[in-house]
C-alpha cells in the first residue's frame, strides 16, 4: 500500500471569520485538487425559537441572532411586523432607520476590513502565523490600526446614542422607532463625521496605492461569472433600507429590475447539502446550482447605477475604470466594502444635517392587521429577508430568514475550490497556501451566527481527503 500523499496537519480554528465551519479538500489520485466544500458545523435554529412568541417581541429578539450585525436583523424584523400590523411607518421614523443601518454597515465593514483582512492585505498571506493578526496590523501600521479602532466606534456610537447600547439595541420597533431624535445626539453625531470621513478617505487611498501587490490573489480569490443582487432606489441609486430588488448577470444584462423584493419565493429558491447547515440559496429560474448569485458589497456596486453622493460616486467611477463595469473577483469585495463606508458616512452626513430628522412623530401603533408580513433590508453582508407568519393573536407560527451568507454560499463554495486548486500542489500544502483558502472566504465577511445560528468562535478545519475517501491530512492552528 503506498504512503498517503499527505501528512496529517489540523487547523484549528480559522482565524478572523465569525462562526463555525470547516473546509474540505478532495484530492484526485495524482495529488491534483478534485473537489472543496466549505462546511458549517453548527445549528441553532432561531427560525423555531420564535414560533410562539408573541409578534411584537421579534425585532429584539431577532436581534439576538447576532452581535455583530444585530441592527440589521432589528430593521428587517420591524419591516415584517410593519406588514403584519398594517401601518405606514411614519417619514422621519424611515429616515432614522435608514440612519442606524447606515452605522451598522459602517461599523460592520470597519470590522472586516481592519480587524479580519487587513492583517493579509498589510502583512502578507505568507507572513508568520503569530504575528498574522490586528496586534501585527498595529506593530507595523499603527497609523492604519487606529484608523480602523476608529471608524468602527464612530458607528458603535452612533448606533448606542441612538438605541441605548452598542449591541442588541431595542430601538428600532414595529411601526416606527421608540424615541425621536433629540437635537444634542444629532449634533454629537455630526460632530464626529469629518473624523471618520478623512480616515475612510485614507483606507481608501492606502488599498489602492496597493492594488499591485494583491494581483495574483485578485486573479484566483473567487473570480468567476455569476449574477449580482441587491436593492436598489427608483433612480438606480444604491438603497440600504428601502428599495426595490435587481438581478444582474456578469455582463450587465437585467434579469429583474426595480421588483418588489417581498416575494423572494418568485426569484429565490433554497437548497440544502448533507455536509453543511448552511442553506444554499440559488435565482430560481436557472435552477440549482446554476443559479449561483452573490450579494453584499461586491454585489450591490455591480447592480446600482450609482451610489448617489459626489465623493462616493467618484470612488465607484475610479473602481469601474480599473476593474471594469461588473468586476468579478470575490478579493474585490474589500475595495468595494471601503467605497460603501465612505458613501455611508456621506449619508448619514445628509440624513442628519436634515432639520426634519428632528420630527417627534416616530411610530404608527396597530393591532395585528394581517396573517404575514416579510421585511427586506440591506445588511452589511447582503440583501436580508425576515418572513413571519401569525395566528389571529398576534402569536408567531412560522419564520424563515433569507441571510446573506446563504446567498453567498454557492459562491463561496466555488471560490475555495478555486483557491484550493491554485495553491494545493499534493503534497506541498505550504500554511500560505491554507491561509489563503480561509481569506477568500474572509472576503465575503460571512456571519455563520447570522446564516445557520453557530454558537461560539470559529472552530474551522481544513480536510484534505485522497482518492479512496480517506482523510489524509487535518490542519489546525491555535486562534488569534
Amino acid at each position: 500500500m503506498s504512503e498517503p500523499i499527505l501528512s496529517e496537519i489540523v487547523i484549528e480554528p480559522v482565524t478572523r471569520i465569525e462562526g463555525h465551519a470547516k473546509i474540505t479538500v478532495f484530492l484526485d489520485e495524482a495529488g491534483e485538487v478534485k473537489d472543496a466544500h466549505f462546511h458549517v458545523t453548527q445549528f441553532r435554529g432561531f427560525e423555531r425559537i420564535a414560533q410562539g412568541r408573541p409578534v411584537h417581541e421579534m425585532p429584539s429578539l431577532m436581534a439576538r441572532i447576532c452581535g455583530i450585525c444585530p441592527v440589521s436583523h432589528l430593521v428587517a424584523s420591524a419591516k415584517a411586523c410593519d406588514e403584519i400590523l398594517g401601518v405606514s411607518v411614519p417619514p422621519v421614523a424611515v429616515r432614522l432607520r435608514r440612519v442606524m443601518n447606515l452605522a451598522q454597515i459602517v461599523q460592520s465593514h470597519a470590522l472586516s476590513f481592519f480587524h479580519l483582512s487587513s492583517p493579509d492585505l498589510l502583512l502578507g498571506f505568507d507572513h508568520e502565523p503569530a504575528s498574522r493578526n490586528i496586534l501585527g496590523v498595529a506593530e507595523r501600521a499603527p497609523d492604519l490600526a487606529r484608523d480602523g479602532i476608529a471608524v468602527r466606534k464612530f458607528g458603535q456610537e452612533i448606533i448606542e446614542r441612538l438605541g441605548g447600547k452598542r449591541i442588541h439595541p431595542a430601538w428600532v420597533v414595529p411601526g416606527g422607532v421608540s424615541a425621536p431624535l433629540e437635537p444634542e445626539q444629532r449634533d454629537a453625531i455630526l460632530a464626529t463625521l469629518p473624523d471618520a470621513r478623512v480616515r475612510a478617505v485614507r483606507t481608501l487611498e492606502w488599498f489602492k496605492a496597493n492594488l499591485a501587490s494583491w494581483v495574483e490573489e485578485a486573479s484566483v480569490f473567487g473570480s468567476f461569472p455569476s449574477l449580482y443582487m441587491g436593492l436598489v432606489h427608483e433612480d438606480g441609486h444604491a438603497a440600504y433600507s428601502d428599495g426595490e430588488l435587481r438581478v444582474v448577470d456578469g455582463d450587465g444584462h437585467l434579469l429583474v429590475d426595480k421588483a418588489d423584493p417581498k416575494p423572494y419565493w418568485d426569484y429565490i429558491g433554497e437548497a440544502v447539502e448533507p455536509w453543511s447547515y448552511l442553506k444554499s440559496t440559488y435565482y430560481k429560474p436557472l435552477g440549482y446550482p446554476d443559479g449561483l448569485y452573490r450579494v453584499g458589497p461586491l454585489a450591490r456596486l455591480n447592480v446600482v447605477d450609482r451610489l448617489g453622493t459626489p465623493a462616493a460616486d467618484a470612488e465607484l467611477a475610479e473602481y469601474r475604470a480599473r476593474l471594469g463595469r461588473y468586476p468579478s473577483s470575490s478579493f474585490q469585495y474589500h475595495w468595494a466594502r471601503l467605497i460603501e463606508i465612505l458613501h455611508c458616512i456621506d449619508m448619514l452626513e445628509d440624513l442628519l444635517s436634515d432639520p426634519g430628522i428632528l420630527g417627534t412623530d416616530v411610530r404608527a401603533r396597530a393591532a395585528v392587521n394581517r396573517r404575514e408580513g416579510v421585511g427586506v433590508s440591506e445588511a452589511p453582508r447582503g440583501t436580508l429577508f425576515h418572513h413571519y407568519r401569525v395566528d389571529g393573536d398576534g402569536i408567531v407560527q412560522w419564520v424563515n430568514l433569507v441571510i446573506a451568507t446563504g446567498h453567498n454560499n454557492l459562491a463561496m463554495n466555488r471560490a475555495v475550490l478555486q483557491v484550493a486548486r491554485h495553491y494545493i500542489r499534493g503534497d506541498q500544502v505550504r500554511d500560505g497556501a491554507l491561509n489563503r483558502v480561509e481569506a477568500v472566504i474572509r472576503a465575503y465577511d460571512p456571519c455563520l451566527s447570522c446564516s445557520t445560528h453557530a454558537v461560539g468562535q470559529m472552530p474551522l478545519e481544513i480536510d484534505v481527503v485522497g482518492p479512496d475517501g480517506d482523510l489524509v491530512r487535518k490542519m489546525s492552528r491555535p486562534g488569534r
